[in-house]
């Protein structure tokens, strides 16, 4: 039975006052020097969450065949595949979470019950989406009883209570924004409130408080990246925070303490890494243009920035991208191809997919950079399974 997040008294020693100001330096300096382009850079960094934050649950899922599951679903192209559509139901509910639920005036219960509904409501259990559970869960040890768990969270009659004083405590504007997040995402893994979905609806809760408090408005900081990085820690951080005795003893202080550090420390790697990110994309876009030299104006121009948040492409997503025609987006297409920019996969003829491999090039090199603590593979073994790079002229 965890404490009321209003039992609290949040108070920060002067190291601890350091590392927030330090994480929440960070993530203002992750927003970039412009507006350039952060529409497609936020459309990508939100996949990249939703995929990593999966991942922790175990649906292994690369981004590549996530984006191309996507398009051939938008063309109406059969592509049966479970994984990837769990995949894409956290990729709604992410959306959902930080494009509706944060904007809102006052976060209730319903709202976080919407993002749940968003994730689960085409995965293999849409039964429970959106639904509070009413039957004792845990985690770990066998399906029979909880006797061998490693976690046994609250009985289910006291779920709503403490579902209403998160809500509470996320509607707070008087503590770092940082600290409302861990602490918000750590009591709802702790309240466990659904059958399933927990892990992936408590971390698009994290992106609801940062966006609300302004740490991350313009894209979402890929922190479950980070956090998979360090799973370990990140289940013995969450250990940590449930602690035994009064919320004012030392137990609840240290729980919190070591908690808040390794939420703290990841989300500063997640904005560093997503400046790294930022870089390489503007990078690949200046390159592509250097090749391409599209005249002013004409669809060709208007595709390429669109390329970056959407890799993966049909005719009919060219022309609705740039508002082109469907001769003048074959054009531009055809002239990606000759460019090497865009290449033909698959063997169908109606609808066919072009995808942009360097996009994916640089997300490789991201994922691989971001499983180990010094961001370097050539000199660090990976910490997590992460794909292999793959070459492309």
């Amino acid at each position: 039975m965890p404490d009321l997040l209003s039992a609290h008294a949040l108070e920060f020693s002067a190291e601890l006052a350091a590392d927030i100001a330090d994480t929440e330096r960070a993530l203002a300096a992750s927003r970039g020097p412009g507006e350039h382009n952060l529409e497609q850079l936020a459309r990508f960094l939100l996949r990249a969450e939703a995929v990593a934050s999966s991942k922790i649950e175990g649906l292994q899922v690369n981004s590549r065949r996530l984006a191309r599951h996507e398009a051939k679903l938008a063309a109406g192209v059969q592509d049966n595949d479970a994984t990837a559509d769990a995949v894409l139901g956290n990729v709604k509910a992410m959306n959902h979470a930080v494009q509706s639920v944060a904007v809102v005036d006052k976060i209730e219960v319903g709202d976080l019950l919407d993002i749940h509904r968003a994730l689960m409501e085409h995965s293999d259990r849409p039964d429970i989406a959106g639904v509070i559970r009413t039957t004792q869960n845990w985690i770990g040890g066998n399906n029979f009883n909880p006797c061998q768990a490693a976690f046994v969270p609250p009985p289910p009659e006291y779920v709503e209570p403490l579902m209403e004083d998160l809500c509470a405590f996320v509607n707070r504007d008087d503590l770092p924004g940082t600290v409302q997040a861990a602490l918000a995402h750590a009591q709802f893994e702790t309240i466990h409130p659904f059958a399933d979905g927990n892990g992936r609806t408590g971390r698009a809760l994290i992106h609801v408080v940062l966006k609300r408090r302004r740490l991350a408005d313009a894209f979402i900081p890929p922190i479950s990246l980070a956090l998979a990085t360090r799973a370990s820690a990140y289940v013995g951080g969450l250990s940590s925070f449930r602690y035994t005795g009064p919320p004012d003893g030392q137990a609840a202080l240290d729980g919190i303490r070591d908690w808040l550090d390794l939420f703290l420390s990841a989300t500063r790697r997640a904005a560093e890494d997503a400046v790294v990110l930022q870089t390489s994309l503007a990078e690949l876009e200046l390159e592509w243009r250097a090749t391409l030299k599209p005249r002013r104006g004409s669809a060709a121009e208007r595709l390429l920035p669109e390329l970056i948040g959407h890799p993966v492409v049909t005719a009919e997503d060219v022309m609705q991208l740039t508002g082109a025609s469907r001769s003048a987006a074959f054009a531009a297409m055809e002239s990606f191809v000759e460019a090497g920019i865009l290449q033909p996969i698959g063997n169908q003829q109606r609808s066919r997919l072009y995808e942009a491999p360097k996009v994916f090039g640089i997300l490789t090199d991201y994922e691989r950079a971001s499983a180990t603590e010094s961001g370097n593979t050539r000199g660090e073994q990976p910490k997590r399974p992460v794909p292999y790079r793959q070459n492309h002229s």
